[in-house]
């Protein structure tokens, strides 16, 4: 089975309505595993340590020679 990596590519804070912000317990820039695909959207254990579904806008695909890059810097 290949594993799908992806790179957050959102903000850590993101405004909502009634001019407050929340903060994502996602890491910009940071590569992720998708544990499955749900509905079109993207299953990932976040910063928080729990796997909560995303929307797939906010990553791109990596290969697997970016990954050990990234992990390496």
């Amino acid at each position: 089975m290949i594993k799908l990596k992806v790179r957050y590519i959102g903000r850590r804070e993101v405004d909502v309505p009634n001019s407050y912000k929340i903060f994502m317990d996602l890491l910009p820039d940071k590569i992720y595993e998708v544990l499955s695909i749900e509905d079109g959207w993207y299953r990932i254990v976040d910063e928080s340590g729990e796997d909560y579904l995303y929307p797939p806008e906010k990553f791109v695909e990596v290969d697997e020679d970016e990954s050990k890059i990234s992990r390496a810097v």
